[in-house]
């Protein structure tokens, strides 16, 4: 699946952290009751991989990527879990030419103009803004559109369910990145009905 076909999938990507692989299958079915059906790991704690490959091989139905991907050994380590595509927090040579021999689909992450025409000249057309509000939000988003007409963008990094509508209102965003829809006290609990019930109300808030 390339870059374009997975921001389609869901208007919200949940940028998750798991502590513990118990809680991967019942997170993957909880975000899929809600009607999302894309999800990315990140490799920030030692459970990432491990949950990658659980719900690649007994949920095959969630579309299931890394995330935190900051280099080639992250990368390969992904694929061979099972990751559909990477998301990484930023862009590198290493990345782009890893992603390619691997043949996986990389959504680099981006903060600046350099940043973009990085990606552009690679003919990755799609990437992370991160960290999305810190790095300027809707206002360099909206900045991006003009020398960057072919670029769209995945917002992540403090979006929430407050600011994602002005978000994906934009032309050149396709879907947001977030966290707010998979609390870790939540995950923790057990509690996966609350992450189903927050998945359907964010879809619900984007459509009105």
């Amino acid at each position: 699946m390339n870059a374009k076909e997975l921001m389609g999938i869901s208007p919200i990507v949940p940028v998750i952290a798991i502590d513990n692989i118990e809680d991967a299958l019942p997170l993957a079915k909880a975000l899929s009751a809600g009607g999302i059906n894309i999800m990315e790991i990140t490799l920030r704690t030692a459970a990432g991989l491990k949950a990658i490959e659980i719900i690649s091989k007994e949920f095959p139905s969630m579309n299931v990527g890394a995330g935190t991907v900051c280099n080639e050994d992250d990368l390969i380590k992904s694929k061979n879990a099972g990751a559909q595509f990477v998301f990484s927090p930023g862009i590198s040579q290493e990345l782009i030419v890893a992603a390619k021999e691997n043949n996986i689909t990389l959504i680099p992450g981006v903060s600046i103009a350099s940043e973009v025409m990085m990606a552009q000249n690679n003919r990755l057309f799609y990437c992370k803004l991160f960290p999305a509000v810190l790095s300027g939000g809707v206002a360099i988003l909206k900045a991006f559109q003009g020398p960057f007409s072919k670029m769209s963008f995945c917002p992540t990094g403090g979006v929430s369910l407050e600011n994602c509508k002005e978000f994906l209102s934009l032309e050149n965003v396709l879907c947001v990145g977030g966290t707010w829809i998979v609390p870790k006290d939540a995950i923790q609990k057990g509690d996966f009905e609350l992450i189903t019930k927050l998945s359907l109300e964010a879809l619900e808030n984007i459509k009105n």
